[in-house]
């Protein structure tokens, strides 16, 4: 009986740790997102997420052909550099995430909003046939006392959004607010409850992106 116990409490546990795995992060940089495995034209691309790096893309959204692309630390000209590999599989879709570390570097608004016009029009004129979604820049908590680079110049980040707005209606592409989804309203900063170090997605967080970003995958 007492092993019988053991073996049910192993197999508990490691049923809790695989459920935490699906919503937990894992900051490291991967240099070779890019190169992993091909990209096909059924194929749903993620690029400069560094806020979900870790995600479980395909089982959290439910797709196959979702697939992240993304270098954690990453910039907008770190991606702009990286891009041919993306969008010489023509997927379907490539959602934007970029901006939060060009924060960091210390670029202004207008620099960042121009980096990321320029992969915009790379995408639009390397495969035609991909719709382009340009997500918003969320600001970082300052709870945690990490990121410093990025949370001193927070003021910036509802500037660079709505330039990104912008953009994306010249552009005629789909603009995703994820600002208004994750920010608490009285600090100016993303909800502590939606992650584990004031800027990468956990728990709560990857499931509010998901319910964020789900009818756009599906649209």
């Amino acid at each position: 009986m007492k092993r019988l116990l053991f073996f049910v409490a192993v197999f508990y546990v490691s049923f809790l740790l695989a459920q935490e795995r699906k919503y937990s992060t894992f900051y490291y940089q991967r240099t070779s997102l890019f190169e992993e495995l091909p990209i096909e034209k059924e194929d749903i691309i993620f690029l400069g997420n560094s806020i979900t790096n870790g995600c479980e893309w395909a089982e959290l959204v439910g797709n196959p052909h979702v697939k992240n692309r993304g270098i954690s630390g990453d910039t907008s000209m770190g991606v702009y550099d990286r891009l041919e590999a993306v969008t010489k599989g023509s997927p379907s879709k490539i959602f934007l995430l970029i901006g939060t570390n060009d924060i960091a570097a210390g670029l202004s608004a207008d620099t960042i909003a121009r980096n990321i016009e320029m992969i915009v029009d790379k995408i639009m004129k390397d495969t035609p046939s991909t719709r382009v979604y340009l997500q918003s820049i969320l600001p970082v908590s300052t709870y945690y006392g990490m990121f410093t680079g990025h949370t001193s110049r927070k003021e910036i980040i509802p500037v660079l959004n709505g330039k990104l707005r912008e953009l994306a209606l010249r552009k005629g592409i789909n603009y995703v607010d994820l600002y208004s989804r994750f920010v608490d309203p009285a600090t100016g900063e993303m909800n502590i409850g939606y992650t584990n170090d004031g800027l990468h997605l956990l728990g709560k967080g990857y499931k509010k992106w998901i319910e964020t970003i789900q009818p756009y995958i599906g649209q």
